[in-house]
């Protein structure tokens, strides 16, 4: 019986020391309400303030997502857009860019109610 609580502290210390090694992936949802909402909304669709502000700031749907890939919009995120858009590149970092992307992505394509 020693024998096995010992090798079942050594995997509960291995797999320990794991998991604290493996970064977290960052979380695109709440960068996205962090960084993105006040002028992208909850849900995707612009805001009446930014809209009045940017009137071609694009709804983020089923559209959206079709005429964009992930890396497209890493890439208006690290660049901007126009003059409307700041670069992000100096607030978040290119992993968490990508996840705002894929969040982005996703959230497009669920049928909105």
């Amino acid at each position: 019986m020693t024998k096995t609580y010992a090798m079942a502290a050594v995997l509960a210390l291995t797999l320990t020391g794991l998991a604290a090694r493996v970064p977290q992936q960052p979380d695109g949802q709440a960068l996205f309400n962090d960084n993105c909402r006040k002028c992208h909304g909850v849900t995707g669709k612009p805001t009446h303030m930014a809209l009045t502000e940017y009137p071609r700031i694009p709804t983020m749907d089923s559209a959206f997502a079709a005429a964009r890939s992930v890396d497209s919009i890493v890439t208006i995120l690290t660049n901007g857009k126009g003059t409307d858009m700041k670069s992000f590149k100096a607030r978040l970092s290119p992993a968490e860019m990508h996840a705002v992307a894929e969040y982005v992505r996703s959230m497009a394509m669920r049928p909105k109610s």
